[in-house]
């Protein structure tokens, strides 16, 4: 039985905004699923702030954000958790951080490439209106997707991320698009470094050593509640004429999704 501390970070940017996602059912959802396991004892934080006070007798760091990520000495901090034999389980908007503007367009924003990201091993570039998309497992023998459908169907943001440690990554999970969003929706960048060596593929999970530890990333997750909803529209294949569904739970209401993060979670705890 495990007796290890977890810690889970789950919040918007600035301190105490949702950032279009309803942190309140994700952060109720991740701990339910971690008190499933006996002997597990979680903290709980809005951000990476005072990291340094949480890490010493925690195993497992969990984070579901979308804004936060590590700043300044966090990062060494976390980085030496790790090679010290800690395990960090990033969700969902882990992978995304702060955007800047671009100079002569002022409606326009590009996400900017931290020490966060290379922590993590993955950085956000953007993703296309909600939509239903096909999830596919890439290595069936890893414990994060063991007993995990080969293939299944989500509705969720189709994250494009890029692998800042290819050499070092086992992929974990995969999808196909057929064709790159709207220009003109969400962030701009300037190539798409999210595309696999086969042109046609895009990682959506993976898992990397660091020292005796190691990092696991998840890309799916988006919920929202009329409260928090951003989605401007929605693609005709998640609703009828792109209509925005005013709650939305998307990948969290799948076997495949609750597979993996019991999974991760089993992962990360040592259970």
């Amino acid at each position: 039985m495990s007796t290890a501390r977890t810690h889970l970070i789950v919040g918007g940017f600035p301190p105490g905004a949702t950032a279009a996602h309803d942190m309140d059912y994700a952060r109720r959802r991740l701990l339910d699923l971690l008190g499933e396991t006996p002997g597990v004892q979680t903290t709980v934080s809005n951000d990476f702030t005072d990291i340094e006070r949480w890490l010493p007798g925690c195993a497992f760091l969990v984070s579901y954000v979308a804004g936060p990520h590590l700043i300044g000495d966090q990062n060494g901090i976390v980085q030496e958790w790790l090679a010290g034999g800690g395990r960090w389980l990033g969700l969902h908007g882990t992978s995304g951080g702060r955007a800047g503007r671009i100079e002569g367009q002022p409606h326009a924003r590009r996400m900017l490439k931290l020490p966060h990201h290379d922590t993590l091993g993955s950085f956000f570039l953007n993703h296309p209106p909600i939509r239903r998309f096909q999830v596919d497992v890439a290595d069936g023998d890893h414990p994060i997707v063991r007993g995990v459908p080969a293939s299944f169907e989500v509705s969720d943001e189709l994250y494009f991320i890029e692998l800042l440690d290819r050499e070092n990554t086992q992929i974990l999970l995969t999808t196909q698009l057929p064709k790159d969003p709207a220009p003109d929706f969400g962030f701009t960048y300037e190539e798409d470094t999210s595309l696999l060596p086969d042109n046609r593929s895009r990682a959506l999970g993976y898992s990397r050593d660091v020292g005796k530890g190691g990092v696991a990333y998840i890309a799916l997750g988006h919920c929202h509640s009329p409260e928090t909803n951003g989605q401007p529209f929605v693609d005709e294949s998640v609703a009828p004429e792109g209509k925005t569904p005013l709650l939305f739970r998307g990948s969290w209401e799948t076997e495949g999704f609750q597979r993996l993060l019991r999974n991760a979670l089993a992962w990360g705890t040592g259970a």
